[in-house]
């Protein structure tokens, strides 16, 4: 099969970067300390025997983080990368994860290593068999199973660029037999690059058969963990792998097929024999060891080297039969495993060859990728540059261990930092990305359609929901939001269901809301667009405004809608309800952005400290925004007699804003337990009033300590048809309301969430 000549068709050409990737990567939980947890798997990541995202390994102290399938580089890093996240977040405090594939210190008795408590008899007993066979020490080790799939079109371009083979199916087996070939054959390659198991720490080898320490990857030698030397499988052909499987398992050489630890795997079915009717659909790397210098244990450059790989597997020709090819590969392979992580390999001229073979395939098929095939072909001549290498030179200032901990405590920080954010998809709004974080720690599979547009897709088992901005979902109408939209509507539904509102005018023109100056001059007012959300553009006036300030006030407003209102400002204190399902989940006081002098730092330099905050940043990637000394601030500070270079007293507070929206600078505060019950009732009636299934609220109390008996003693000003949840989850101070929660359990009822 000459994969070359089929690869230099025009009409492959543009297909041939096109692939399928998933990462699966396993990781011990350690103490903040470096040592072995004796804790049972997190209890809050849901089911882990169907958990899709989060698993155990073989010891109950050993995840398993698992991607779903992507078609590009950028999208499986950032599932690892959210999935990292989730997992690090959903276990103890004192807990992290441990960065490198070696284990850290075993404990001294081998039974105090923990089997995975899984709900399954057979899947225990499988791992009690494993723990006879091998030992529970050996199977401790951790890394990355890479699984790569070509992409269909180029699968597809390749088959009709030759006429060897009728059937596509036998031409994929064909094709996926030679890379497994080449793969065990050129293998050695990645370990040179990528082995980082330079040594073992304690207990690790309870025997005087071990490796002259440091090499470059424990893992991948045979002292790794490893099937049994009487275990062999050839890869001449799928049937021919299939019978040598067959036979080691009617043998008792293995217990069954997965018990057959080989460097690739082809998947396609749950057994071998399935992949007769399936076809190979793709291969699973299993020789690569954690990147301990990369959180997530592997990186963008290797995953894009590795695909180019592959494609130089597809690329390369057999030079033996395939027994040969592979038995060479292997023992390749195991040397280089045990050289030396610091000094040249004694492959350096193959490895030169393979990468000269590279650079030419990739100029000869126009790909992207020349220059980072280079920097790893330095590593040739550089070996310092290598992982274990770089293992090696640290360990020997500090120790692996000091290392191992050091680094895992560094990537635990990280996590920790902003944990309202959901790496891998920052860029997303905030409380999509609280969803996200949700959605995945209690095993829903989760799919982003659109990061742009915060569309989300949920599936539970058969149960499928959509979601857009964390949650407008199908249980609303099409009509509410947009009724909550339409401010003047709003205001008139509810005034006829009998709920107090203030009264107003809506405006379409500049010029007609400046001919309603004398009408509101006198009177305490506020100017807010029709159609907008996040208190942008709302001026509130108090006392006598002059016409210059309030068409300061009107331009605000317009610059955000087409109309706008100008409407009665009532006298107390603003609460939002958020509302879901007919029950209030939770209430917020939303105070006015402001800041508290000290009598010696102006208004500017004390807007600058409360900025510093991490919960505080811009374009509601952060629970609170930073407070702004924009136009609105600098009129509000003038009302005042103040402008942003006053030194306000000790102990004085100045509010810079008389809206208290949390989106422009606002303190968050939780008073849910404290508000009276009759206040609830009354935003869950307005809410129903208006069709929807979740909204936030927004009500005046002057006193929610005292019972609502009439009118007088409430205002509704707003409602939201996507009101922010990240002010309730993150509040400034009071207890978090964790809404994205609710939201799933309101949309998935037949979960324990």
């Amino acid at each position: 099969m000459n994969t070359k000549k089929m690869m230099i068709q025009e009409k492959v050409k543009p297909f041939l970067l096109q692939a399928r990737y998933g990462i699966e990567k396993e990781s011990q939980r350690v103490t903040l300390a470096g040592d072995l947890v004796r804790t049972d798997h997190p209890a809050n990541v849901g089911n882990r025997s169907f958990h899709p995202y989060i698993q155990t390994d073989f010891s109950e102290s050993q995840l398993e983080l698992i991607t779903p399938v992507t078609e590009s580089v950028e999208e499986v890093l950032a599932y690892l990368e959210a999935i990292h996240d989730v997992a690090q977040r959903s276990m103890a405090k004192d807990e992290m994860m441990w960065p490198f594939s070696m284990p850290p210190a075993l404990p001294e008795k081998e039974e105090d290593i923990q089997i995975a408590k899984l709900e399954s008899h057979a899947d225990v007993l499988y791992r009690r068999y494993l723990a006879r066979e091998y030992g529970k020490r050996k199977q401790m080790v951790s890394g990355i199973h890479f699984n790569f799939e070509y992409g269909l079109d180029l699968v597809n371009q390749l088959f009709l660029a030759q006429d060897e083979e009728a059937s596509l199916e036998n031409f994929k087996t064909r094709l996926y037999m030679k890379i497994a070939r080449n793969f065990l054959r050129y293998r050695w390659l990645l370990t040179y690059l990528f082995g980082a198991s330079p040594l073992s720490e304690a207990r690790y080898f309870d025997e005087e058969d071990r490796p002259n320490e440091p090499v470059r990857s424990i893992r991948t030698s045979h002292y790794g963990y490893v099937n049994k030397a009487d275990v062999q499988v050839s890869y001449e052909s799928l049937a021919r792998y299939s019978e040598d499987l067959a036979e080691n398992v009617a043998q008792g050489r293995l217990s069954e097929e997965k018990e057959f630890y080989a460097p690739i795997r082809l998947r396609g079915g749950k057994k071998v024999a399935d992949l007769f009717h399936t076809g190979i659909r793709y291969v699973e790397l299993r020789n690569i060891d954690l990147n301990p210098f990369d959180r997530v244990g592997i990186d963008a450059d290797e995953i894009e080297f590795i695909h180019l790989f592959m494609l130089y597997l597809l690329w390369a020709e057999e030079k033996l039969s395939a027994d040969e090819w592979v038995a060479e590969g292997n023992r390749i392979s195991d040397a280089v495993s045990l050289e030396h992580p610091a000094k040249a390999t004694a492959y350096e001229a193959e490895g030169q060859r393979i990468f000269t073979e590279m650079l030419e395939m990739i100029n000869e098929l126009e790909l992207d990728g020349a220059e980072r095939v280079k920097k790893y072909q330095a590593w040739l001549e550089h070996p310092e540059e290598t992982l274990a290498a770089r293992i090696l030179a640290l360990d020997e200032a500090e120790g692996q261990a000091a290392v191992a901990t050091e680094l895992g405590r560094k990537f635990y920080d990280q996590a920790w930092a902003r944990p309202y954010q959901l790496a891998g998809f920052r860029e997303m709004e905030l409380s999509t990305q609280n969803l996200l974080f949700d959605a995945m720690q209690k095993g829903i599979e989760t799919e982003v359609l659109d990061r742009q547009d915060q569309f989300v897709k949920l599936q539970y088992q058969e149960h499928q929901e959509l979601v857009k901005n964390g949650n407008m979902t199908s249980k609303d109408t099409y009509i509410a939001p947009l009724l909550m939209e339409n401010k003047t509507v709003t205001k008139i539904m509810l005034e006829r269901a009998g709920f107090r509102v203030p009264e107003g005018e809506t405006f379409n023109s500049l010029e007609a809301a400046k001919k309603a100056y004398p009408r509101f001059a006198q009177k305490a007012f506020v100017i807010k667009p029709k159609s907008t959300n996040y208190g942008l553009g709302i001026t509130i006036f108090k006392g006598e405004t002059s016409i210059t300030d309030f068409n300061t006030g009107l331009a605000l407003a317009f610059a955000e809608d087409t109309e706008i209102i100008i409407e009665e400002f009532l006298p107390g204190t603003e609460y939002r309800f958020f509302v879901i399902d007919h029950k209030v989940k939770a209430v917020l006081l939303r105070i006015p952005a402001n800041v508290i002098g000290d009598g010696e730092r102006t208004i500017a330099e004390l807007v600058a400290e409360k900025n510093e905050s991490p919960l505080r940043g811009l374009n509601h990637r952060s629970p609170l925004e930073k407070i702004q000394l924009g136009e609105l601030e600098q009129l509000m500070l003038k009302e005042q007699g103040l402008n942003i270079d006053s030194v306000p007293e000790k102990g004085q507070q100045v509010f810079l804003r008389e809206n208290s929206n949390v989106s422009t600078g606002g303190d968050s505060i939780d008073v849910t337990d404290e508000m009276h019950e009759s206040y609830k009732k009354i935003a869950v009636a307005a809410v129903d009033v208006l069709g929807a299934r979740i909204s936030g609220i927004d009500l005046i109390i002057p006193d929610k300590n005292k019972p609502s008996e009439s009118k007088d003693d409430y205002g509704i000003i707003e409602a939201n048809f996507n009101p922010m949840m990240h002010m309730h989850i993150y509040p400034y101070s009071g207890k978090s309301r964790r809404l994205t929660l609710d939201v799933l359990r309101f949309l998935y009822p037949e979960m324990t969430i």
